[in-house]
């Protein structure tokens, strides 16, 4: 499953996104916002999809959209087993997902084109981590970082 949430600064970005996942005839949620609302604020949508991505870690990817992409991957990365990497390329997000297997990714809405932002998200939910020992020897240690020494 595929959640996905965004911002006002994200919201035509992530409904592009749905069109997207429809052609390719991938699963998804969409949990919010789900209509263009200028005062509406990113945490509420970030955190949404974190949570669920959090509760079924091993069947699901979140992708978060707002102007930067900072706010969204701040807020989602507060989330217990969730990494979600900030992408701005395709080989960038490749990479994260192949060594950090990142299962987030957030979008800044405001520096990508629709056609780059396509070629990310294909990136992301194609590629695979690749379980090298020294990956999984990092993620270990990331991982006792997040529950304290």
């Amino acid at each position: 499953m595929i959640y996905l949430g965004a911002d006002h600064r994200g919201f035509y970005l992530k409904e592009k996104i749905k069109t997207w996942l429809r052609e390719w005839g991938l699963p998804f949620e969409d949990l919010g916002n789900t209509r263009w609302e200028e005062k509406d604020d990113y945490p509420d949508f970030a955190a949404a999809v974190a949570e669920k991505v959090s509760q079924h870690e091993k069947e699901a990817v979140g992708i978060v959209i707002c102007g930067s992409g900072v706010g969204v991957d701040i807020v989602a990365n507060r989330f217990p087993l969730i990494r979600c990497g900030l992408g701005f390329s395709a080989q960038q997000i490749k990479a994260a997902r192949r060594d950090d297997d990142i299962n987030m990714l957030a979008l800044p809405a405001d520096f990508l084109s629709y056609k780059r932002a396509k070629k990310i998200v294909a990136v992301f939910l194609k590629e695979e981590f690749d379980g090298a020992p020294h990956h999984l020897r990092r993620l270990k240690k990331i991982e006792k970082l997040g529950r304290g020494r």
